[in-house]
């Protein structure tokens, strides 16, 4: 009876295959690579693809909205970003920080960008910011070894 027990705890201890945040795949599965899912749904619209494209616009063409929103979302998807044109005052210093804030700010508020164009924008100028008082820091640190040298510590 006591072998028993002493085994179940073994096991207990182990609690898995693998440690807790890694797996047998750490690089997990290949970028492109489909499910079984996908392949079997592919496999059975292969034949049909044409068919079902042609139905599609025609419902489209009577009216169906769905339909219509569907041919739409193939011909022109819906764009992820897209370049703008705006100029943004170059930031050479903390007191050009505000200067492309404002600027940004105008930019939405007359429309000539949306709010998530902005919030690209403004995390570029804090990644400006946060570069800048890094390079601060460093600067500060230096001069303090050097005065740390000067007096013999």
């Amino acid at each position: 009876m006591v072998e028993a027990t002493e085994k179940t705890g073994q096991k207990q201890a182990q609690k898995g295959q693998f440690a807790k945040g890694s797996s047998g795949n750490p690089k997990g599965r290949p970028k492109g690579a489909r499910g079984k899912a996908t392949l079997a749904a592919e496999t059975l619209m292969d034949g049909d693809a044409g068919a079902i494209t042609k139905k599609a616009i025609e419902l489209a063409k009577a009216g169906d909205l769905t339909a219509i929103r569907l041919c739409m979302e193939r011909i022109l998807p819906p764009r992820k970003s897209r370049p703008m044109r705006v100029t943004i005052p170059k930031i050479n210093g903390p007191e050009d920080i505000l200067k492309a804030v404002n600027a940004i700010l105008i930019f939405v508020s007359s429309g000539r960008i949306t709010t998530d164009e902005a919030d690209a924008l403004l995390r570029t100028v804090e990644a400006a910011r946060k570069a800048m008082e890094t390079e601060e820091v460093h600067l500060e640190l230096d001069e303090l070894q050097k005065r740390m040298e000067m007096i013999g510590a």
